[in-house]
């Protein structure tokens, strides 16, 4: 491949003055030279070595128009070509770019020229990651309407990569705060209401005082602060929204296994996630044998030994002791001092009358420096026999150890007999059928927490009936728009909560009154499935066209920050997986390469330090008498000296860097 890239040149301006040569301009296909073949950009033919400014900018305004014609020729299906779908990571339209992005786009651009001219059909979209809290609080401090300030400054950033001469596929822009977009991220959002993945319920969450919204566990950083504001982050118990992601903890740790090498990007998500060697049992409560309402999901990493349970073990922090809880009183009355034990009897879940287990009493414990709720069950842990001791409580013994070394199951019901092994996976899969839990996940991972009590955000699809509960609006009546509202102050409670006519509404169901949801979604749930709109980007019947998705996908590159290798690309590729179970694409999120802007500008600088020679021009600009020619000139081997390598890796990192891309094919 190096090879050949050394053939690899451009037609020279002078032959656009032969004729029949003139069309060729205007395609990017390769034309083979001789390795020593020299070509340059010029307008009279003659090389002039003193490439001065003024050279360079009467090059860029001839190149210009021509490359940005290729922009807008849309990109059409083809099956006789192969694919390449190159994706950067959208920006948010602060306004301004800033190096970062010109870094990213310049990557991914020249590697979409590179894949034209290899004669691939090739998708290089672009869009816009346009809700947010910067925006909002941009306009509150303007006095502006967030809505305004967001076209504008996307208006604004979009003449400034055109000016850069980027050529992306513009015909598929999308952006996320469009009703035409967050249509269907409200429509997947139903869908995973419908799927039992999103809930709501009271939980102690992570409140930025100064950005003044809830924040998931993964924006919390290790000092305990903001991963945006960076203020410390304080804890409230309010009724938040969450997606169900632990649900999917085994599929995306074992579909890690399916990918290319990321760079230390596949170990991180698989120490984000964690060993999934346990899952979690839903249990409802019961005091003196009357329901309370509430349900209890208890983590155990032995749930073979679920029968032989003895006490579940929750955190002081616990919304059962805190908030609205039905239970709390009947807690704080039965709570012993010194022991930690609360005296009450929670039965399991029962679903068509199937339980998960068949005891009928275990103790309630406020275990100190825990990191979730436990399941104790004393016949495997050391730990959980040494609590159920020192709280004198019964248990029944549910393994039965044989000479050979093996174990079976005793006084477990219909799994008795079964080896440990087997009893592992009879008892989780039943209770995935009876939808009480048996997920495999770890012990560390938590479900996503995606309400945020801001404006600037995609309203979240259901209403709340007195009589009904929770109603997810009908999917012929999205999108539910944000409404205008006179001013925002970024302060208290959701600002939804002040637009009364928006509020209240009719109940899709029994048609009484009701009341919307005020919170909206985090914008991480926008960016989660953005790489399937841009292969339909304009369909007003459905997200994408399945065929559409699956000629495209997977992204063959995708160019972005290494910051962004745990939390957006988990929740990526936990929708890409949930989309694959839906019917909605064919494949998961398993074969995609990842370039990540860090590391390669690390693999870079070692490239530069060890390799002296290049295929081309990288330098920003030529001194008088250089011997280099026109900027990004293929087809000449360069010498770098020592005293020009800080300026080459300073100026034109992102130019050179598809030349290590290239040596990956």
């Amino acid at each position: 491949m190096q090879a050949s890239v050394r053939r690899l040149v451009l037609y020279p301006l002078g032959a656009a003055r032969l004729g029949p040569v003139t069309d060729l301009l205007l395609r990017p296909s390769p034309h083979l030279l001789s390795p020593r073949s020299r070509t340059l950009f010029s307008e009279t033919g003659i090389w002039d070595k003193d490439y001065r400014t003024e050279t360079r900018r009467r090059v860029e305004e001839w190149w210009h128009p021509r490359i940005m014609a290729q922009c807008f020729l849309q990109t059409t299906v083809s099956e006789n070509k192969k694919k390449f779908y190159v994706l950067s990571m959208f920006p948010y339209p602060s306004g301004r770019l800033h190096m970062g992005h010109v870094r990213v786009y310049t990557i991914s651009d020249t590697i979409g020229h590179f894949q034209r001219m290899r004669g691939h059909q090739v998708l290089n979209p672009m869009g816009w990651d346009a809700f947010g809290l910067p925006a909002e609080n941009a306009a509150i401090e303007r006095g502006l309407d967030p809505e305004e300030w967001t076209k504008r400054n996307i208006e604004s950033m979009r003449e400034q990569l055109d000016s850069l001469g980027l050529c992306f596929n513009w015909d598929r822009e999308v952006t996320t705060c469009l009703p035409d977009y967050y249509r269907w991220t409200q429509y997947l959002f139903i869908k995973l209401f419908e799927a039992g993945l999103a809930y709501q319920k009271e939980a102690v969450v992570n409140w930025d005082p100064v950005d003044q919204t809830v924040l998931a566990d993964e924006q919390v950083d290790e000092n305990g602060c903001s991963w945006r504001s960076g203020a410390l982050v304080e804890q409230k118990l309010l009724t938040q929204w969450f997606i169900k992601t632990t649900n999917y903890g085994k599929p995306l740790l074992d579909a890690l296994a399916d990918l290319p090498e990321w760079y230390g990007v596949k170990a991180m998500q698989a120490n984000w996630i964690g060993e999934c060697t346990g899952c979690y049992f839903d249990f409802k409560l019961k005091v003196n044998g009357k329901e309370t309402g509430e349900t209890l999901s208890a983590y155990s990493s032995s749930p073979e030994t679920v029968f032989g349970a003895a006490y579940l073990a929750i955190l002081p922090s616990h919304r059962l002791l805190h908030g609205s809880s039905s239970v709390r009183s009947v807690l704080e009355k039965a709570f012993q001092p010194g022991r930690g034990e609360q005296n009450f009897t929670p039965t399991p879940t029962c679903v068509d009358q199937w339980y998960v287990c068949s005891f009928l009493h275990f103790f309630l414990y406020v275990m100190f420096m825990l990191l979730f709720i436990l399941l104790g069950a004393p016949d495997c842990s050391e730990e959980d026999l040494s609590v159920a001791k020192a709280l004198n409580l019964k248990w029944i013994t549910v393994l039965k150890s044989h000479e050979d070394g093996t174990e079976t199951l005793i006084n477990s019901d219909e799994f008795s007999g079964l080896t440990r092994e087997e009893a592992f996976h009879s008892i989780t899969q039943k209770a995935r059928e009876q939808k009480v839990g048996g997920h495999l996940t770890s012990s560390k991972l938590r479900d996503w927490l995606i309400s945020r009590q801001r404006y600037w955000g995609t309203p979240i699809p259901v209403v709340h009936c007195g009589s009904c509960g929770p109603v997810a609006v009908p999917e012929e009546d999205l999108p539910v728009t944000l409404p205008k509202l006179p001013s925002l102050s970024g302060k208290g409670a959701s600002p939804l909560e002040s637009a009364y006519d928006w509020v209240n509404c009719k109940c899709p169901r029994c048609k009484g009154p009701a009341r919307r949801e005020t919170d909206t979604m985090d914008t991480f749930v926008d960016s989660a499935w953005y790489y399937f709109r841009y292969t339909d980007p304009h369909n007003p019947q459905r997200p994408f066209e399945r065929h559409l998705a699956d000629h495209w996908l997977p992204v063959d590159v995708y160019i972005g920050g290494k910051e962004h290798a745990v939390m957006h690309l988990y929740y990526a590729r936990f929708l890409c997986h949930f989309c694959r179970d839906q019917g909605l694409v064919d494949h998961r999120w398993n074969t995609v390469l990842y370039l990540f802007l860090l590391l390669m500008c690390i693999h870079m600088r070692m490239f530069i330090n060890h390799h002296r020679h290049f295929q081309g021009t990288f330098s920003k600009a030529a001194g008088p008498g250089s011997d280099q020619g026109p900027d990004f000139q293929i087809g000449r081997q360069w010498t770098v000296p020592e005293e020009r390598r800080n300026r080459l890796h300073r100026y034109s990192l992102p130019r050179s860097a598809v030349y290590l891309y290239m040596s990956w094919l």
